[in-house]
């Protein structure tokens, strides 16, 4: 392990969830020779090596952490708030994926879309926010490919 790679390791650990660039600018603070090519292939490599692990919480960078950091993220695509719950919300998904299809679930880092409690509540007036048609056709959309 280079004292590079050891630098984007602890960053990961210290953030949490990073993207690329947040991991980018806490390893500058140590080493501001490192730039973000180095930060992407180093994220990469330790990805292989299941140091890391990446999910996607919407639109933009992936964001990083440490392999044993598993649970599912509820994303609310209205406000961009981020909450986790452990993975056995996805139980028995998993398990009638694996018995109608034979297909094998990783919910270890899983992100799922749609609106938090708070931006359901305001959404019920129906203020006609062109954010809302995007996540209706969105929700509409997931549920057709779930069938």
């Amino acid at each position: 392990m280079t004292p590079q790679r050891q630098l984007v390791v602890d960053a990961v650990r210290q953030l949490g969830h990073a993207t690329p660039e947040q991991i980018c600018t806490r390893v500058q603070q140590t080493a501001p020779a490192v730039n973000i090519t180095t930060i992407y292939r180093t994220l990469e490599l330790l990805e292989r090596i299941g140091l890391v692990r990446h999910t996607h919480l919407g639109h933009g960078a992936p964001t990083y952490s440490e392999q044993d950091h598993q649970h599912v993220h509820l994303v609310c695509h209205h406000c961009g708030a981020v909450v986790e719950t452990p993975t056995d919300l996805m139980d028995a998904l998993a398990t009638r994926l694996q018995d109608e299809s034979g297909f094998t679930l990783d919910a270890t880092h899983v992100a799922l879309s749609g609106r938090c409690a708070d931006c359901a509540e305001d959404g019920e007036d129906g203020d006609g926010d062109a954010s809302d048609d995007t996540i209706t056709l969105s929700d509409h959309h997931a549920e057709g490919n779930a069938r």
